[in-house]
């Protein structure tokens, strides 16, 4: 009688149980990791957006992106350029695009408003203070308090 070569059903199972606990024990290492990218990226959109509103008010005379009663549109062309200036010396200094918000993936603008963490648009920009905030509800500890309103 010959025997067929492969693994015994004990082989099988020992190595299926040792993928297992592999899996387990390297599975939060990477959730981290990937929570830590999502925050760095917050950051880094905010970041970005900031300083490209403290250029718009220094080449407009310290006026900020959008005022009271004006709409996420309206700083974004500002901030972006998008249907403005085609051939303007700026277009270097500007935004390509508004960036997404990888906690609620919009991009949009909401001026003014409740406080930020309302999570119906990316961003909040307040005309009042100049304070560019994430806008997603996103709250970590259950207090009620949107985590990234205070990046």
């Amino acid at each position: 009688m010959r025997t067929r070569p492969g693994f015994s059903l004990i082989q099988v199972i020992l190595a299926t149980v040792v993928l297992v606990l592999v899996g387990t024990t390297m599975a939060p290492r990477f959730s981290e990791a990937s929570a830590d990218a999502r925050i760095a990226n917050l950051c880094e959109s905010l970041q970005n957006v900031r300083r490209h509103i403290g250029v718009y008010r220094r080449q407009h005379e310290d006026r900020l992106p959008a005022s009271a009663g004006e709409s996420g549109e309206d700083f974004a062309r500002r901030l972006t350029g998008i249907g403005e200036n085609p051939a303007g010396d700026d277009s270097a200094l500007q935004l390509e695009r508004m960036p997404i918000n990888p906690y609620n993936r919009l991009d949009t603008v909401r001026v003014g408003g409740p406080v930020a963490g309302a999570g119906t648009h990316g961003w909040r920009f307040d005309p009042a203070t100049g304070v560019f905030q994430a806008d997603d509800p996103y709250d970590v500890n259950g207090d009620g308090l949107c985590e990234h309103a205070n990046l």
